[in-house]
């Protein structure tokens, strides 16, 4: 009974004053609605990253040639001059088919597939006025299963392909609409590739789905038609006109079950005896199931800062909400001293100005919680991930809300209490 009375002249007094209730919420508003909605959009867009990372594969394993100066999980391309070295491997200091063979017979029962990829190139398939923009990978039969490419017809690059350097090539959906439409078989069908003037042939075995990177969020093109997919063609046919012809890294994956710290170990052991007697180069692994945790992690502490940040608007509010608590002591000065006089002890006066406090942060931190969820949802969206909201986070922060009210409420309403019935009731 003593809590309903109190409940209820709270929220009497905010009524009778709406504008300066609001005003004094504001702070707790914006406070919780920034909280909210920068963790919204922090978790949706971790887990989309993540998501994404894992669907490149948690077992899979990246072999990378680097120099043996080179700083400890920063691979440099060694075709690169990078960081102002002039140092490029040369053809056999790279990693060799053989090698590869060799590992893959070692490690059989370990080694689900390895991935192999040469770039070409960017250009345009074009038939008349039609075109697709188009960026060329040579690749092996393994990048099927190490990539987790979805084929939707024919089939992907074969053995029989890359030992035949066949001009064949895979191709996305979205150039199958662009060049053929909807109703007609592409499987079979002949594409001309061109590139920097010239000119050349594919005869489509398969089509894929193309999926749009979580990692690049924001990078594609505006235009639906313009968008640049990737197109596939057999990895010695990319290599046919270069003079390198080994690899400068390589995507090794692994069957499920296989312990990913014992397998990367065994990687580099295995690598290493290659490259004992090479002066300059050595094959580095990474592990992407790491590689995601380590991702994960980070932009979690990033949105947690960035959280902790926009609660000191918190503070603030709460700031705000004393300052006012403080005003409405003045002003009912002689009310206190009227229920004093009627038998009300301290106690009843603290409680009486703690709920109303109580009550202030918690109408601010609700409606900045719809504000925040709606923010949050706004922001994913734009940024292309699903929207992603967690029940604790949102628990914590209203009852965080509530507590800033018993804080700062508490100085205003003890002042109240200690009030002498006499002083209170001669206030003018």
């Amino acid at each position: 009974m003593f809590f309903k009375e109190n409940l209820v002249l709270a929220l009497e007094s905010l009524r009778s004053n709406k504008m300066r209730a609001f005003l004094t919420m504001l702070g707790i508003i914006i406070g919780i609605a920034s909280v909210i909605a920068i963790i919204s959009v922090g978790d949706s867009l971790s887990s989309s990253i993540t998501t994404e990372m894992q669907g490149i594969g948690t077992n899979n394993f990246r072999i990378n040639v680097r120099e043996k100066d080179s700083n400890v999980g920063n691979p440099r391309d060694p075709r690169a001059n990078i960081m102002g070295s002039s140092a490029s491997a040369e053809d056999e200091d790279l990693i060799t088919p053989e090698m590869l063979e060799a590992f893959q017979e070692q490690f059989k029962d370990q080694v689900a597939a390895i991935s192999l990829t040469e770039s070409v190139g960017s250009g345009q398939v074009k038939d008349e006025r039609l075109y697709a923009n188009v960026a060329v990978s040579g690749v092996n039969p393994g990048y099927l299963q190490v990539n987790n490419v979805e084929l939707l017809s024919g089939r992907f690059i074969n053995d029989r392909d890359t030992a035949g350097r066949k001009s064949v090539a895979v191709v996305s959906d979205k150039l199958v609409n662009n060049i053929f439409g909807k109703s007609v078989n592409p499987i079979g069908q002949e594409i001309k590739f061109y590139e920097a003037g010239e000119i050349k042939t594919y005869i489509i075995v398969g089509v894929y789905k193309h999926s749009e990177s979580a990692m690049f969020i924001g990078a594609s093109s505006s235009s639906e038609k313009d968008t640049q997919t990737s197109m596939y063609i057999p990895i010695t046919l990319a290599k046919q006109s270069k003079t390198i012809k080994n690899y400068s890294n390589a995507t090794i994956m692994s069957n499920t079950n296989v312990d990913a710290d014992q397998f990367t170990k065994d990687i580099k052991e295995f690598f290493a005896k290659y490259y004992e007697k090479n002066p300059k180069w050595e094959v580095s692994t990474i592990n992407m199931a790491s590689q995601i945790e380590m991702a994960s992690s980070m932009l979690s502490t990033i949105s947690l800062a960035i959280a902790i940040i926009a609660a000191i608007s918190l503070l603030v509010g709460g700031i705000g909400v004393m300052n006012i608590m403080l005003v409405s002591v003045t002003e009912r000065t002689r009310e206190i001293g009227t229920r004093k006089a009627l038998g009300a002890k301290n106690f009843h006066i603290r409680m009486q100005f703690i709920t109303e406090a109580m009550i202030i942060a918690l109408v601010g931190g609700l409606i900045g919680l719809v504000l925040g969820l709606l923010l949050g949802m706004l922001g994913s969206k734009l940024l292309g991930a699903a929207p992603s909201f967690s029940i604790p986070t949102i628990l914590l922060t209203v009852t965080f809300s509530m507590a800033i009210g018993v804080f700062f409420g508490y100085y205003p309403a003890n002042k109240a209490a200690q009030l002498d019935p006499i002083d209170a009731l001669r206030y003018e």
